[in-house]
């Protein structure tokens, strides 16, 4: 392997981060460009803080269909859409359509299986050079539910055991001595006792672009705004500057399409817009994430609180805030737990998504030297370092012992 090799990543989100570590492990000289400060309200800052391995079942679910009416009319549902979007959803609505048959739900959750059986070893390697004091906890994710919408709970615990995921069913007793203080509404659950979360993401991303940056890496706050090409090299361009290198990789998350239609690349990729709210001072009312499956949010213990987050809105990236769902998180707290005070920090965040609820991970279909890591919907943080292991084994033409072809571009064709 040639040690000179210089390799460029747009992104410095937790896709781009860890790619640029597994790429820095192995010799390469990478430099990182964002537009942003890393973290600064990013999606790698305001996400749920699960590292989820058990979270197989996508969200193309053969019965997913027949739920979407109700939770579009309901104002506490998981389910929203900004009207002033449906035209541009409608090409990317017809083709999830497609993927909601048995046999590609499957295809998903099997392929997904297989990334997120991986993505806690990945992480644990990334972490052995960085401090994690009480950043980190194993104590478990746990999901509740009520008897509404039993058959998609039931469909989800079938999938997941038929892929052999660890699970525990809970009922309500037992609901009960793990989170005494959640209001006792439910008819079951979910324990996945080896799952983790962060009480917060943004110090784990810039504790490890702190530790790509003292190796050597390069982060460069820029925004770009082109990629062409010299010979065989991609170039990266900026207002002002002007970028070539070995290898590229696009891990920009929702943001990377701007990029790839510049490479003659038509991918569905759109966002799922997902927000959350703080409540201060009351994070010692549960003991780890819990998340309510009916309602479509969960609820972390942080640093900065309880932080609630969740639902799902169709409304591209430009569209403002909706207070209606803030207040739907609001309120759907308010439900699960007593004594919460005034709620603070509204955020909106942007999770990549393409139809068939897989990441795509591989190289450029026209550009030998482009790489991808985008597309990780849901699960952008938990998949954040076994992508960028994927990526840093392609580059370097090793066997990396995973069928990456679900991963690969060329599906949108």
């Amino acid at each position: 392997m040639d040690n000179n090799l210089k390799v460029g990543i747009v992104g410095a989100g937790i896709q781009g981060v860890c790619s640029a570590l597994f790429l820095q492990k192995k010799g390469y000289q990478v430099t990182l460009f964002d537009r942003d400060e890393p973290g600064g309200n990013s999606a790698s800052y305001g996400n749920a803080g699960h590292f989820s391995p058990y979270a197989s079942v996508p969200l193309n679910r053969t019965d997913v269909l027949t739920d979407v009416p109700a939770m579009l009319l309901s104002s506490r549902g998981p389910l929203a859409l900004k009207w002033n979007y449906v035209s541009k959803m409608i090409p990317w609505f017809l083709k999830f359509l497609l993927n909601c048959r048995k046999e590609k739900m499957m295809h998903t959750a099997k392929n997904m299986h297989q990334i997120l059986n991986q993505s806690l070893p990945a992480f644990d390697e990334l972490f052995e050079n960085i401090d994690l004091e009480g950043l980190v906890e194993n104590k478990g994710v746990l999901y509740i539910w009520t008897d509404q919408n039993l058959k998609s709970r039931e469909l989800e615990n079938k999938i997941r055991e038929e892929l052999g995921v660890k699970q525990q069913l809970l009922n309500p007793k037992e609901i009960h001595d793990l989170e005494p203080n959640i209001k006792p509404f439910y008819h079951g659950g979910v324990f996945y006792d080896y799952a983790r979360h962060t009480r917060n993401p943004k110090k784990i991303l810039i504790k490890l672009l702190d530790n790509f940056i003292e190796k050597g890496g390069k982060f460069l706050k820029l925004n770009i705004q082109k990629v062409d090409f010299d010979g065989e090299k991609p170039v990266l361009r900026s207002e002002a500057q002007r970028f070539i290198f070995d290898k590229l990789v696009i891990a920009c998350g929702a943001f990377s399409k701007k990029l790839t239609d510049m490479l003659y690349e038509n991918i569905p990729l759109d966002t799922e817009r997902g927000y959350h709210v703080h409540f201060k001072d009351c994070e010692h009312l549960i003991s780890r994430p819990v998340v309510y499956a009916n309602r479509g949010f969960g609820i972390t213990p942080m640093e900065q609180g309880l932080r609630v987050v969740g639902t799902v809105e169709f409304g591209g990236l430009n569209n403002p805030l909706s207070k209606s769902r803030v207040k739907n998180l609001i309120l759907n707290a308010k439900d699960m737990l007593d004594g919460l005070p005034e709620h603070k920090d509204e955020w909106l965040g942007f999770r990549p998504s393409l139809p068939d609820f897989l990441p795509i991970i591989g190289p450029s279909k026209n550009y030998k030297n482009v790489f991808y890591s985008f597309g990780h919907h849901h699960l952008g943080w938990t998949l954040g370092a076994i992508s960028g292991k994927i990526i840093s084994k392609m580059i370097a033409g090793e066997n990396i012992n995973l069928d990456l072809q679900p991963y690969n571009s060329i599906r949108f064709s």
